[in-house]
């Protein structure tokens, strides 16, 4: 397949999407970014394309207009491409890149007969080089054409198109925020635990990171709750009231998201959730007093 595309916003998102599409035989109009220094550089890793410092009427020269900028952003983006586009929109395709935002964020371009709609590559971009786009799900949703354009471009990239409703993409985007940035957060936090009892970082990262890659493939293979594992998992609430102490004597916060994981793994994994979240309610208590006991130091 093949077409014209201009990206607005040639981040990390728009870089890699523009590359590959190029590849692929679109051709590549104007690239925009916030000044024309960075948009050359952005049309230096594309390999094509127009560089732009702001939204001029040269953006509008392209059949598809993809807008990969921070969500901030993106509806101010809108606003631009109809003040100048006005009835130029008619007949385009305007496409949204947001994990977070619907389709709703670009109606002032909709109001001039542009078809409108999201989507969102599910896939880290680190800025360097493409990341690998087979099989990855595009989340995708808006106007029945813009809706058709999404699919095709997520398929020539070699993902995976599903079409969700638009009202739900913030929920969307929390659970890959979920199974993303915060399996960070708990890696890294762990990573500092071990590192406060004298290992250093390569020996914990070294130490950590198979026991993850483990548990994900468990996961994967058979299922959440045979792949469930810690004192929880066999009601071991002595050792979670161990964990809960010591945690709040190196850092209460590290005891506060302990107990809160704690919580939502007996919500989502347990076969006993009422009785389990129940016997964690009794050892937050139990914390309380002891807290009380010792003024607080646990």
């Amino acid at each position: 397949m093949g077409g014209s595309l201009t990206i607005v916003g040639a981040g990390r998102v728009g870089r890699a999407l523009g590359r590959r599409l190029r590849e692929l035989g679109w051709k590549i109009g104007a690239v925009v970014t916030r000044s024309e220094a960075s948009a050359r550089k952005a049309v230096r890793f594309i390999g094509g394309g127009e560089p732009r410092g702001s939204v001029a009427r040269q953006v509008l020269r392209c059949s598809v207009i993809l807008i990969a900028t921070p969500d901030a952003v993106v509806g101010e983006v809108a606003k631009d491409l109809a003040r100048i586009g006005a009835e130029e929109l008619r007949g385009k395709i305007v496409l949204h890149t947001s994990g977070a935002l619907d389709a709703s964020v670009l109606d002032n371009v909709r109001a001039f007969g542009a078809a409108t709609g999201s989507m969102h590559p599910l896939q880290s971009f680190s800025g360097v080089g493409v990341p690998p786009l087979e099989g990855k799900v595009f989340a995708i949703e808006g106007d029945a054409t813009a809706v058709k354009m999404a699919r095709q471009l997520a398929r020539s990239l070699g993902g995976a198109p599903v079409r969700i409703d638009g009202s739900q993409k913030l929920l969307y985007h929390a659970a890959a925020t979920m199974a993303a940035a915060h399996v960070l957060v708990v890696e890294e936090a762990a990573t500092r635990l071990l590192m406060s009892i004298g290992m250093n970082r390569r020996e914990a990262v070294r130490a950590l990171l198979p026991l993850t890659r483990q548990v994900l493939q468990n996961f994967e293979r058979l299922g959440p709750r045979a792949a469930w594992t810690g004192p929880l998992s066999r009601g071991d609430f002595e050792v979670v009231e161990g964990h809960l102490v010591t945690l709040r004597r190196y850092d209460p916060r590290y005891a506060e998201a302990y107990a809160v994981l704690n919580a939502l793994a007996a919500s989502v994994l347990s076969p006993d959730a009422l009785e389990e979240q129940e016997n964690l309610r009794a050892i937050a208590e139990s914390k309380k007093t002891k807290a009380k006991a010792t003024g607080g130091r646990g």
